[in-house]
């Protein structure tokens, strides 16, 4: 079958339907849902008593440039003796979204937004997701507020969590405020309208610097993962770029960590059993073992998260174009996150990479369904009532959460890879630089650097190694699979 590629974004949106559907996800919502959201309306939160009133703080949120459901905002304030008091409210999507609503099946059955560059397939419905569950600028909404105490080294002091009443002052990007944070370009125009946010921008920056160096020291892991996305002109796609971590996504990520944590403690200490996000002590750190010494590096026998950060750490430094590829070697021996249950007394599985005992997802819920499930779980706990689900329901839950989010995790690499594909389309015959990153099946797969893009050796080949550099010569691809085919360059 031909396919007409002259509009490339509804071609790919095409197929990236096609990927929702083959991985069993909903790419649209049905009428049953749509006609429950056209009788919502914002809740009136001065109607509910026992809500604190924030209004008046400084709340900001940091989200990509192109975001609209914003599940956090973040404001601190310094105390005495270096201590940094900050607050995290993220979104009370279960006023609206109630357990069992046709919403909440809907949001139950894909469990997450999966993101693709032609098309975004919320897990709620943008009346709700960018509007009315979303933490918008100048709206007063409910939010779940965790308020962290954190000592000069950044040890944690203390925390709480309760609800309270929001209100956004600056909706800021990531690129911009790392560029202000890094001396490279001004403070962002909404950042610029309020004032004191400059000074709060550097606070919660040190603060979450000091988190990251803590939990680096703990043992944390730092991965470079490959995940290029396309870049459009209109319909036509004009460019491939990776996206690069900076500063204000460190920020963001540090807090959101220490939230995930102190939330996991807090059911913990109600006696709530839980859905917690995992990722387990390697089984095949053996390999990993492997890896390293073919780095000529000497990793312990048994499984050691602060060992093998150090050595992500060496080979970051020395050789910092193929890391992204041996983070991708490691994060497959590691084994993917998964969610579990589990219950008061039981002994943590913990978070391996993030070298952290207690965590949990709780910090999306307009994005991640185990979120919103957090959230009815502390809302009930606050309350003092029983817990809305089960047992049973949150193994259940567990389980099909840790399929669906593989299934969307394969559906947005397999957009990518088509992404990349159709920009490659007029470049057959033209010569890369590209570095070999791996080898399964008899295959040997290479990556370029400009544009970024994976691909597949298709010609008799000599004895190659994992991290050599060589130059590539386009030979083929197939935009509906996402097939891009190399050979060595003469």
């Amino acid at each position: 079958m031909s396919h007409d590629y002259k509009n490339q974004r509804r071609a790919l949106e095409r197929i990236s339907v096609q990927a929702m559907l083959d991985r069993d996800l909903r790419p649209d919502f049905s009428g049953a849902v749509k006609q429950q959201i056209a009788h919502l309306h914002a809740p009136n939160a001065s109607h509910e008593t026992g809500l604190r009133d924030l209004t008046a703080l400084l709340w900001c949120s940091i989200d990509n440039d192109d975001s609209r459901d914003l599940d956090q905002l973040t404001v601190c304030e310094e105390l005495a003796n270096g201590a940094i008091k900050v607050l995290v409210a993220i979104a009370d999507v279960d006023t609206l979204v109630h357990k069992g609503s046709v919403i909440d099946q809907h949001a139950h059955a894909n469990t997450t937004s999966v993101y693709t560059s032609a098309r975004i397939f919320p897990m709620l419905p943008e009346q709700l997701s960018t509007n009315l569950t979303s933490l918008n600028p100048d709206a007063e909404r409910v939010a779940m507020v965790t308020e962290m105490v954190f000592n000069a080294d950044a040890s944690l002091a203390g925390s709480s969590i309760y609800r309270a009443r929001v209100h956004n002052k600056a909706k800021l990007a990531y690129d911009a405020v790392s560029a202000w944070i890094d001396d490279e370009g001004p403070l962002p125009d909404a950042a610029q309208a309020v004032t004191g946010l400059d000074a709060q921008l550097r606070t919660q920056d040190r603060l979450a610097q000091l988190l990251r160096a803590r939990r680096y020291e703990q043992g944390a892991l730092e991965f470079e993962t490959f995940q290029p996305r396309a870049v459009f002109k209109g319909d036509k796609i004009v460019g491939v770029e990776q996206q690069v971590q900076n500063r204000a996504r460190q920020l963001i990520e540090e807090l959101m960590v220490a939230t995930n944590a102190c939330t996991a403690r807090f059911l913990v200490s109600k006696g709530v059993t839980s859905l917690r996000r995992v990722v387990r002590s390697p089984e095949r750190w053996r390999r990993i073992v492997e890896v390293a010494h073919h780095y000529g590096e000497i990793l312990p026998n048994d499984p050691d998260s602060g060992a093998l950060e150090k050595f992500l750490a060496r080979r970051r430094k020395a050789d910092p174009l193929s890391f992204p590829d041996l983070s991708l070697v490691i994060v497959k021996l590691m084994g993917s996150g998964e969610y579990i249950v589990e219950t008061p007394g039981a002994t943590a599985v913990g978070h391996f990479a993030l070298a952290e005992r207690n965590y949990m997802h709780s910090t999306a819920p307009n994005r991640r369904y185990p979120d919103l499930v957090t959230s009815r779980l502390l809302k009930a706990a606050l309350k003092g009532v029983h817990s809305p689900y089960s047992n049973a329901e949150l193994g259940a839950l567990a389980d099909h959460c840790t399929r669906k989010e593989d299934d969307a995790r394969k559906v947005e690499r397999r957009v990518r890879k088509s992404e990349v594909a159709m920009l490659l389309m007029s470049h057959i015959g033209q010569k890369f630089e590209a570095i070999i990153t791996g080898s399964s099946r008899g295959n040997t797969w290479i990556r370029t650097f400009t544009p970024p893009a994976e691909g597949r050796l298709a010609s008799e080949l000599p004895e190659l190694r994992i991290g050599q550099p060589l130059k590539v010569k386009l030979v083929a691809v197939d935009v509906e699979h996402g097939y891009i085919d190399f050979v060595l360059a003469d």
